[in-house]
């Protein structure tokens, strides 16, 4: 094969083009000679229909009376680098001062509610009314309120997304498994009344603020703006505030955790299922900033991972659903040797505190068993004493209580705590009280550390958009009686949340450039937002990920494989960092490959760092217009103008009486100086209106381009639009709205296609990439097919005619794909024969056609069904030969936030729950359980239990799971405008001629189909998952990337009561009334 130059020639000697351009491809060998397609033809077509669609498109954009007006403003304008450390550094302030708002907010919330309780007096018959979340409104047969309930006052609120809330009054939630009325709660309720006055005060003095909170240690939880909780579809409300991580962090300090597990012959049936429902909890008590591992014991020890035998892992999402795979896995059989076990644990604990790794705070040891021969007090003394540096939580297992005594010495010994678990209800109430025990050296400190937790969905203020991903600040509230000083008493947390879009708000998206983006991670390298963050999947409604919370950024940011960004970060430095990356854009499917500047500095008095990235060559330059305020104001308020919904021109949230502006209407207040207390940016504002200025000429120009009868009267043209450096937007319509094809897009519906909070529309980023002057046109995807969809068409304007001119606007028009493709097919059928008889033609019958853009997606084809896809897929063999000879690059892609597919086994017990006659089986089962249960207790169970669930028939299902994939892009060598070449298919020869559209990123393609092809595999886009075999899995379980501790830590304390050590729950509840209870229920259905 050899590439043919192109010339340009004259009509006379077209037939002697063609001559040499046929006798320049390779003959068949074999077959004889084989008929090529002239070069020069495909070249000819290619410039006809490029010159055509350029004409149209530039007409009716307007771009060179868009590029002619910026150009009149040249001198007027001034260039400007942008600094990215002095960028990134300023926008850090502004989070700080941000967060700072929210933590003052915090700490009147913890004065106040210690203050409360320092003047309440306990009193066990106290009784009092209060509003309860799920019972306020709420009326019996009679219509009277419900106790509890009451008339609470709720409207809708636009700040809390439309939802009915009440601004003066809180409300309490009380979990289901609790009682309402319980003397501990109700003193609670009753004393933290007071936080009412200060939830109103923090939300005037910061209307920014959403939901705040406190959550009790006795369980529940006071919400401000009272708010009606519904239960879920089994009545059940299963929020418990002291699981969160919020309440959890800021209660606690880190921890190292190592969980020993009995998995002797006598933990079999429902001991070794409630054993393992308390390690699943223990589980979720543990953080990011925690460490931990899990070893089953009976006459031998077995670490749950093998893998990860003599080490801890931290607890992140990942590692703890890995952890919990395993625990499935466990049998019981053989003896329990506690001594081995507890060696074990304390000598991993030194070891790995020793390696500098883990928290080095608190440590220590959690003993789920059915019993302790010994106190073991020699291998605690060796050890463990005299500093008692681990903590020992027993939890017993079982209603036996012969072992209790020995369980509880050694909690009482080490500083720790001993609960008895006797039924899987018991688990979640019994579990954490751990917690407050690791929280009496903070509260006896008096230490109110501030936590801010990782990103997190909150379902509540769902929107259009989605679950509103969000950060929490809390803080706890400790006790201050002095009776109570020693003993070290948590009351409970306070928190605040605050949504990650709120921090979009304070960037200026403007100085970043088109593909410019700010980033923040926590300590622990974990991503709070990113732009290429996806926490959600799914068509419809959306749901969360498994991991999103957990999401590195090296996993976004992979390109970087030293993690050298990241580790900086990390470790709170200030800097900058340089590498080439890889964007996926369009769903995945394009790829824009630039040169990134990253500038990080830390947010002081908050776990987080700030990132800036900026895109080298016209990304790293911004300009400055100037305009009187007059004249930018009128151009501001034309109709077709409109402005990007989601950056902050104007803080319209600081005030509700602002809250209803449009932005617009905002700057025009603020500009006439009629509201003082509008923080608006005035330097945007400048600008925006000097764009609106320089724009303002296209808007007649479209008008006139719209009374022109005789123009676009076939409506191929269906709007024009254009979007400038500053958010600010133009449309005009060619045809009535009703007729436009696709009604989506620049819509809100169209995510991807207008200005964003992190991202400029993608039309405007991809013609950004494009050399000055040519045109951008795609086939969206997702838009349907044949006359359902459209292609667009867009274009760059630069300011200034060198490299470094920074981009000023793009423009653009949707039109109809069959209107494009009619200018295809019609350009096709030209030829530069003398006697005009054309030698070859996409109508022939031995010829395929095609129009690609540069990414290799089908724009045309005489194949309508092949429209949108990727010709690797039609013609994998040209595709092949495309690649091989350099006019098309593979470039490799990897997703580390993918979802595959597996088949998992789940159980249908619906069955059993819906069906009353399995219901009363199972009761009357439970109920000879009970009464034999002293006996073969466990035993009995299990045989009992496996035959009733033996009904619920194990099935398979396609389940979505975390995985990593490689996945490829394509992309056209933009030096090569044009190629040719034959392909060997089995001895037939498939010829090709690809020709560059002039002025455009797309390329005809033409291949003769008399050769079967098949053996070529078709080049598909479809992503791979990435195998790990077990040898890689544990080497990448026991990586452990850097991170930085939080700055506190209170792993003991001196005057701490280590007496209150717990105690057995000790009695079997009574049969009589519990199967009365039973029957009641019973005869009630």
């Amino acid at each position: 094969m050899r590439r043919v130059r192109s010339c340009v020639c004259s009509a006379r000697c077209a037939c002697v083009l063609l001559l040499l351009s046929t006798l320049s491809i390779r003959m068949d060998a074999v077959g004889g000679s084989h008929q090529s397609i002239p070069a020069s033809v495909v070249k000819l077509w290619a410039s006809a229909f490029g010159g055509e669609m350029k004409s149209i498109s530039a007409k009716y954009s307007g771009s060179q009376l868009l590029q002619k007006k910026y150009k009149e403003f040249e001198r007027a304008v001034r260039v400007e680098e942008i600094d990215g450390l002095r960028l990134v550094k300023r926008l850090a302030e502004n989070m700080e001062e941000m967060f700072h708002k929210k933590a003052q907010a915090m700490k009147r919330l913890v004065e106040a509610a210690e203050e409360a309780h320092l003047q309440h007096d306990e009193d066990p018959d106290l009784q009092y009314e209060y509003f309860n979340a799920v019972l306020i409104n709420e009326v019996d047969e009679e219509g009277n309120s419900v106790e509890l309930g009451g008339e609470f006052i709720l409207q809708p609120n636009d700040h809390f997304n439309n939802l009915s809330v009440n601004l003066s009054l809180s409300v309490v939630q009380v979990p289901t498994n609790m009682y309402n009325k319980d003397s501990a709660i109700v003193n609670g309720v009753y004393w933290s009344e007071a936080l009412n006055k200060v939830f109103v005060d923090n939300f005037e003095k910061d209307p920014s603020l959403i939901w705040q909170y406190f959550g009790s240690a006795k369980g529940f939880f006071r919400q401000y703006p009272g708010i009606k909780w519904k239960p879920d579809e089994h009545g059940v409300i299963a929020f418990d505030c002291r699981n969160r991580k919020w309440y959890i962090q800021a209660a606690t300090s880190p921890k190292d955790v190592v969980i020993l597990v009995d998995v002797s012959g006598s933990m079999k049936g429902l001991r070794l299922t409630i054993a393992r429902q308390t390690v699943s909890s223990i589980l979720d008590t543990l953080g990011d900033d925690d460490f931990f591992n899990i070893i089953a014991y009976n006459e031998e020890l077995h670490y749950v991972e093998p893998c990860l035998n003599g080490t801890l892992v931290q607890a992140d999402v990942t590692n703890k659903d890995h952890f919990r795979e395993h625990l499935d896995k466990l049998f019981a059989q053989g003896i329990g040797m506690l001594d081995i076990a507890l060696t074990e644990a304390f000598n991993l604990l030194s070891d790995f505190n020793e390696t500098g790794r883990g928290s080095e705070c608190s440590q220590a040891i959690m003993l789920v068993t059915d019993g302790a021969v010994d106190t073991y007090d020699a291998i605690f003394a060796k050890y463990n004493w005299p500093d008692r540096k681990v903590r020992i939580f027993p939890y017993l297992i079982g209603r036996e209580s012969a072992f209790a005594e020995n369980l509880k010495w050694m909690a009482c010994a080490n500083k720790g705590y001993f609960t008895q678990i006797s039924t899987l209800a018991d688990v979640q109430e019994n579990v954490m009280e751990y917690l407050h025990v690791l929280s009496r050296p903070k509260v006896i400190d008096q230490e109110h550390d501030t936590v801010w937790t990782e990103a997190y969905i909150d379902s509540t203020l769902e929107d259009d958009k989605g679950p509103v991903l969000m950060t929490t600040v809390a803080m706890p509230v400790f006790s201050t009686k002095n009776e109570t000083k020693n003993r070290g008493i948590l009351l409970g947390v306070v928190g605040t949340d605050v949504p990650v879009s709120e921090l979009l708000k304070a960037i200026p998206k403007y100085k970043l450039g088109i593909h410019g983006y700010t980033f923040a991670i926590t300590n622990n390298g974990y991503i709070l937002t990113h732009p290429d963050l996806r926490p959600l999947y799914g068509d419809g409604k959306k749901r969360r990920k498994p991991n999103y919370s957990s999401v590195d950024l090296s996993e976004v940011e992979w390109e970087d494989k030293d993690d050298t960004l990241r580790n900086a970060m990390v470790n709170r430095k200030t800097g900058t960092f340089s590498m080439e990356v890889k964007k996926s854009v369009d769903k995945g499917k394009r790829v824009l490959v630039l040169h990134n500047d990253y500038y990080y500095t830390d947010i002081k008095g908050t776990p987080f760092s700030l990132g800036v990235a900026l895109s080298r060559g016209h990304g790293k330059f911004f300009f400055k217009g100037i305009v009187t305020d007059e004249e930018g104001l009128h151009d501001l308020e034309h109709p077709d103008v409109a402005l990007a919904d989601e950056w902050t021109y104007c803080n319209t949230d600081e005030h509700p009486e602002h809250r209803y502006l449009s932005q617009i209407e905002a700057i025009k207040l603020s500009l006439n100086g009629h509201e003082p207390h509008l923080q608006c940016d005035k330097e945007l504002i400048q600008e925006v209106l000097f764009d609106a200025v320089v724009t303002a000429p296209l808007e007649a120009y479209w008008t006139s381009l719209v009374l022109n009868k005789s123009e676009n009267s076939d409506k191929g043209v269906e709007i024009a639009y254009l979007g400038t450096r500053t958010g600010l937007s133009r449309i005009n319509l060619f045809v009535v709205p009703d007729q436009l094809t696709n009604q989506d897009f620049l819509t809100a519906e169209d995510k991807e296609g207008v200005f964003n909070a992190d991202h400029f529309p993608l039309w405007y980023k991809r013609a950004a990439e494009q050399v000055p002057g040519t045109f951008v046109y795609s086939l969206p995807f997702g838009s349907g097919l044949e006359n359902k969809s459209v292609v667009l068409a867009s274009t760059a304007i630069q300011l200034l005619d060198e490299r470094k001119s920074p981009i000023a606007a793009a423009v653009g028009i949707q039109m109809k794909l069959e209107f494009f493709q009619r200018k295809f097919w019609t350009a096709s059928r030209q030829c530069a024969a003398v006697d005009g008889k054309c030698s070859i033609s996409c109508d022939d019958e031995h010829v395929d056609c095609y129009l690609i853009d540069n990414n290799g997606f089908i724009l045309v084809s005489e194949d309508y069904t092949l429209t949108g896809n990727f010709f690797g897929e039609a013609e994998g063999a040209v595709m092949s030969k495309l690649l091989q000879m350099g006019s098309f690059k593979r470039v490799t892609l990897y997703d580390y936030q993918a979802l595959c597919w597996v088949v998992s086994e789940s159980s249908d017990s619906g069955r059993t729950l819906l069906d009353p006659y399995f219901a009363f089986l199972a009761a009357v089962k439970w109920i000879l359980t009970e009464l034999v249960i002293f006996l073969v207790e466990f035993n009995l169970y299990s045989w009992w239990y496996s035959d009733l669930t033996a009904k619920a028939q194990r099935v398979g299902r396609n389940t979505q799971v975390p995985c990593d994939t490689e996945y490829p892009a394509f992309v056209s060598e933009r030096t090569i405008k044009e190629n040719m070449g034959s392909i060997d298919c089995d001895g037939c020869f498939k010829s090709f001629v690809i020709q560059q559209i002039p002025s455009s990123n797309l390329f005809m393609v033409v291949t003769d189909n008399k050769c079967d092809c098949s053996m070529f595999e078709p080049i598909t886009m479809d992503p791979v998952e990435i195998m790990y075999n077990e040898s890689l899995k544990c080497e990448r379980l026991k990586i452990q990337k850097d991170r930085r501790r939080p700055d506190s830590c209170h792993p003991f304390h001196a005057e701490e009561n280590s007496m209150e050590c717990g105690g057995a729950t000790g009695l079997t509840p009574s049969i009589v009334p519990t199967l009365l209870c039973l029957l009641v229920a019973l005869l009630h259905r």
